[in-house]
């Protein structure tokens, strides 16, 4: 039974899944750095919100982990590259708390634009300052979003309903979408120019730090009103106070800050500044939901193998975790074989699925290629990291995908590339799900995989079979299996050989030194 930790406190609901779900929970919140370290090797998968720490000594240290979930968008507590590294899937739930943050940045432009917090100070100290707090309408007023993703269309729609005008900046934005959304799509500097409040809803990345910077600032209208409810960080905080000070910036309303929990902050004691500790997902709803979504992708993850929010990894739902499964095993053992029979000098590797994998999860497929053909180079390579690994070592990766064309209604090719060689070999999955080779160096054939392979390329001359046969016989090597393939007669031929265990050294080096044999390797799957 797989086991999970809850490190940090999650509803009882969500607890309860994992136990109706077949999965083993403990709860155990509040540990320190140390106490997790003594205990994270017991589990497969961790459910955390903030507060613990997934650190690269953490996860170094989680020798069983598979997955960890957090409940919630932000993972700034996660090192995911060192999970990636460790072949550590890490989710998120971008959704459960996605219409509880759009109604706080709401909110906080509503308290904005009519100065609610001052006034409600000012009004139970007893001042009744009725002509003091001057507001203005946001009917009419142009809403500025910098991010129109889940929670910025949210906003959108909502702002939509308050009758305002809504404009948006977001690179991966499609001209379709904006307009499906009622909205107008723009550039940065034109959001700037014309919007009387910029709502800012970007993941912190290094190119939306400082998003809103002092030349940013500088661009946007006289009087604007600036709402943070994403990430602390996309504003310079600096650059806003002194905006502020100069009244260039009429007003902001943060719920985010640069340093978390903001116990002292530059904006603080500014009656032009609404500030709220951190809020957005902060609703009872918001927090059943990511409990209850981070326990049910947990366990599916770890039941059926269905990915579901990964940052490191392609999702891959529970029903097609069913159809994938047999084609990762195959796209692992194409790329095993061609990792044993390829040295150092790997430069790219273009992966061809025809027909049925075509239409399945690529790059999932890709990611398991990759790990197969790096492994026997690389010991601590693994599906997650892979792509990382490859990348590191300059191998271009490309992906092709075709109707079925041949007698097969699907298969995968692998094309490596080795300075100014290739290795060619591509394998199918047949009903019984079971992965098999069908064609090596463009010699057809077909071979199931087995534990333990010869792989031998020969000149096509009459009595190497037997003078092999004798070979492995008199070695007391068995013979499990025996497949040939051919290009032309008299021309390179292919044998692949099952047998019941590994092949000694010396066994193989004599085969490879038989006349008519141009390569010989041992395989392991």
């Amino acid at each position: 039974m797989p086991k999970v930790l809850i490190a940090d406190k999650l509803s009882p609901a969500a607890v309860a899944i994992f136990k109706e779900r077949g999965v083993d929970a403990d709860v155990k919140t509040g540990l320190t750095k140390e106490e997790l370290i003594k205990i994270v090797d017991q589990y497969d998968g961790i459910a955390v919100r903030s507060a613990t720490k997934l650190t690269a000594d953490v996860l170094k240290a989680a020798r069983r982990l598979k997955v960890v979930g957090r409940a919630g968008i932000g993972v700034d507590n996660v090192d995911i590259p060192a999970a990636t590294a460790a072949g550590v899937i890490v989710m998120n739930t971008p959704f459960g708390n996605s219409i509880t943050t759009a109604e706080h940045a709401i909110s906080l432009m509503l308290a904005l634009a009519r100065e609610l917090p001052a006034a409600n100070a000012s009004t139970q100290a007893g001042k009744w300052e009725k002509n003091r707090f001057m507001g203005v309408e946001i009917t009419g007023k142009v809403l500025g979003l910098i991010g129109a993703g889940n929670i910025g269309s949210i906003v959108a729609d909502r702002a939509k309903g308050l009758r305002m005008r809504v404009i948006a900046y977001d690179p991966f934005l499609s001209q379709e979408r904006a307009n499906d959304l009622g909205i107008e799509k723009v550039e940065l500097n034109d959001l700037l120019a014309r919007a009387d409040f910029i709502t800012l809803h970007v993941p912190m990345t290094p190119e939306t730090k400082n998003i809103l910077s002092a030349d940013a600032i500088a661009k946007t209208k006289k009087g604007v009103r600036i709402i943070n409810c994403a990430r602390g960080g996309l504003i310079d905080e600096l650059a806003l106070k002194a905006a502020l000070d100069t009244g260039h910036v009429a007003g902001a309303a943060l719920d985010v800050f640069e340093t978390e929990p903001a116990r002292e902050n530059i904006l603080f004691g500014n009656e032009k500044v609404v500030a709220t500790p951190h809020l957005g997902a902060s609703t009872t709803e918001a927090q059943e939901n990511v409990a209850l979504q981070v326990a049910e992708q947990i366990s599916d993850y770890l039941l059926t193998g269905a990915i579901t929010n990964a940052l490191n990894m392609p999702s891959i739902s529970a029903s097609e975790a069913q159809k994938v499964r047999p084609w990762i095993s195959l796209a692992e053992k194409l790329g095993s074989f061609a990792g044993q029979l390829t040295g150092t000098s790997l430069s790219a590797v273009e992966v061809i699925y025809e027909g049925t994998p075509s239409m399945l999860n690529t790059r999932a497929l890709t990611q398991a290629a990759l790990a197969g053909l790096l492994k026997p180079m690389l010991a601590d390579v693994n599906m997650v990291n892979a792509p990382v690994v490859a990348k590191e070592r300059g191998v271009k990766v490309s992906e092709t995908q075709r109707d079925a064309q041949g007698i097969y209604e699907g298969y995968i090719k692998l094309v490596v590339t080795m300075g100014d060689s290739t290795r060619r070999v591509a394998g199918t999955v047949f009903s019984d799900g079971r992965p098999r080779l069908i064609q090596i160096k463009d010699i057809n054939l077909d071979a199931e995989f087995a534990p333990h392979m010869l792989y031998i390329v020969n000149e096509d001359k009459p009595g190497f079979i037997g003078k092999l046969g004798t070979m492995l016989g008199d070695a007391k090597v068995n013979i499990a299996n025996f497949t040939l393939g051919r290009s032309a007669p008299g021309q390179d031929a292919i044998a692949l050989i099952e047998v019941d265990g590994p092949v000694p050294a010396d066994v193989a080096e004599a085969v490879a030194n038989l006349p008519q044999v141009k390569h010989a390797k041992p395989l392991v799957f």
